[in-house]
């Protein structure tokens, strides 16, 4: 029985119709000079590309 990659699983959620969706990039450190409205950006979550889902689908099996 395969098991699910912890390590993405932590990384990337599952949407109700089944999209995959990752964390922003830059959102670690020096934001203090972004704008606000680029730091409100940085908050939501981005989708995963499409090229992306086969290996993703592969290491999140029950998701």
């Amino acid at each position: 029985m395969q098991k699910t990659n912890k390590s993405y699983s932590k990384r990337i959620k599952v949407t109700g119709s089944k999209k995959l969706v990752r964390r922003s990039v830059g959102q670690n450190h020096f934001n203090a000079r972004n704008s606000g409205q680029e730091g409100r950006k940085k908050h939501k979550g981005t989708g995963v590309a499409k090229a992306d889902y086969a290996n993703i689908r592969k290491n999140m099996p029950f998701a």
